[in-house]
């Protein structure tokens, strides 16, 4: 007879998202059952974030003896081992591994059942021969990499971030279709490691970037021997790994070694029995209210599964929504106002909150661009890496709205701009800030200090001080 397991929470897909509920949930009390069909960690840990930055750290290694002589080193072309460098990726994900393993979660008392998972009904799954019933649900499949629809593409060898990272041999030629975060990452970190390399885009490179931001990570990725090609039809693509032909609709054929299709993500809501959960969702995913909740009140939806932003730190802030309203019932909602983003291309680029594009669409031209560079840094200066400038949205009174970071450790300095966002600070708080010298930090210091410029060296203030000064 068939197993029936009764429980309070079960979660399906053991991605970063759901690995959060699970661990969080039976920590607290809850009996959980979690569902995994294929890898622990998920896409972030095994094809996607982690081996991609992993990647991107040999290559950056590799570029680094090119580029001494302006420090006074004098510059050597690496021999590079891409064998080892794999090797290298591959350690990471292993070193992360035990972490997100079954063996850590049955530790914790949670119930793994290593299988696919399919909705029987609206309050029972089947996985590996067991009907799971709980109390709640949650749905965190994932998703995977959308293949666009190419002619010719269903018969010719091509990558995704599902298999490029097995690669042990470094492409001759790499073709990327798709100029977003994953093809710009893959592009930089393959030519730095010894590929030559096309990218393809249909439409604009990182279109979700303000232009004045991207336009400096794509002058540098086009410097370092990067060929980027925006407005693209591709009319066919053919071969096998090795020999591949891309054929575009002026008839210009370019031919490659390797092709990685990274043309954006599709959630996984497929062959999860959805119709029989009475769980409503389409090929952009699953639907949800603010409460993450799904058609079926019982079923919950959380990370890239439900579309929209498909970063695996929205999973983590989405698992504890979920927390909240199963456990300690309270009416939780989902906020993406300030959910930041990085593409960690060198130099790298941030985001949180809106573009000034779209400040200027909700707000009108009332609001105002704050910028400060690289340049006028003197940690910045001091090493050499002047190349970026920070971009800071406000209103007419000082309101923080978005800001936008190209250049170093961009990633990392957003975080205060993104606390900041949250928290609904303005520019004087920013600017009273006392932040260390000579750091890369003091750019937002910098930026928000000159939001004050021209009301304080104002003719006004000069007949103030003058006032003052005569008391």
């Amino acid at each position: 007879m068939t197993e029936i397991i009764k429980t309070d929470i079960c979660v399906i897909g053991a991605g970063s998202g759901g690995l959060s509920v699970a661990a969080g949930a039976v920590q607290m009390g809850a009996e959980v059952v979690l569902i995994e069909k294929h890898k622990m960690g998920g896409d972030c840990l095994n094809t996607g974030c982690v081996p991609s930055k992993a990647l991107l750290a040999a290559g950056k290694r590799a570029e680094a003896m090119r580029s001494g002589a302006p420090y006074g080193i004098k510059p050597v072309e690496p021999e590079i081992d891409f064998a080892a460098a794999n090797a290298h990726v591959k350690n990471v994900i292993k070193g992360i591994e035990p972490h997100d393993s079954v063996e850590r979660f049955e530790s914790l008392g949670v119930n793994v059942i290593e299988a696919a998972a399919k909705f029987t009904g609206p309050n029972e799954v089947e996985a590996g021969g067991k009907r799971i019933q709980a109390k709640k649900f949650v749905i965190a499949t994932g998703s995977r990499a959308a293949v666009p629809p190419i002619p010719g593409i269903e018969d010719t060898d091509y990558l995704t971030n599902e298999e490029i990272f097995d690669n042990t041999v470094c492409p001759d030629h790499l073709i990327v279709v798709g100029a977003g975060p994953i093809g710009l990452e893959m592009a930089e970190a393959h030519k730095r490691l010894g590929a030559k390399v096309t990218v393809l885009e249909k439409f604009q490179a990182m279109p979700k970037d303000d232009p004045e931001l991207t336009k400096i990570v794509l002058d540098s990725l086009r410097d370092e021997g990067i060929d980027i090609r925006e407005g693209v039809d591709i009319e066919s693509v053919s071969g096998k790994t090795g020999g591949i032909t891309i054929k575009l609709s002026g008839g210009e054929e370019i031919k490659g070694s390797h092709l990685l299709i990274a043309a954006g993500r599709a959630p996984n809501v497929d062959n999860i029995g959805l119709e029989a959960a009475g769980v409503k969702y389409s090929n952009r995913g699953i639907e949800v209210d603010a409460r993450l909740r799904t058609s079926n009140k019982r079923i919950f939806a959380i990370g890239d599964v439900k579309g929209g932003l498909m970063f695996t730190h929205v999973a983590g802030y989405d698992a504890g929504i979920i927390i909240q309203n199963i456990l300690f019932k309270l009416p939780a909602k989902a906020n993406y106002a300030a959910v930041p983003w990085v593409t960690y291309t060198d130099p790298e680029l941030s985001q949180v909150g809106l573009t000034e594009a779209q400040a200027r669409e909700k707000f009108g031209e009332s609001i105002k661009a704050i910028t400060w560079e690289y340049a006028e840094n003197d940690r910045a200066r001091a090493e050499l890496l002047t190349k970026g400038l920070i971009k800071v949205v406000v209103d007419k009174k000082g309101k923080i709205l978005g800001a936008g970071i190209v250049g170093a450790s961009a990633g990392e300095l957003i975080q205060t701009w993104q606390l900041a966002l949250s928290k609904g600070f303005k520019m004087r708080d920013m600017a009273g800030m006392i932040s260390a010298y000579p750091t890369l930090a003091e750019v937002g210091k910098r930026a928000a200090g000159s939001f004050f410029t021209p009301a304080l060296y104002s003719e006004r203030t000069r007949k103030i001080v003058k006032f003052l000064l005569k008391i």
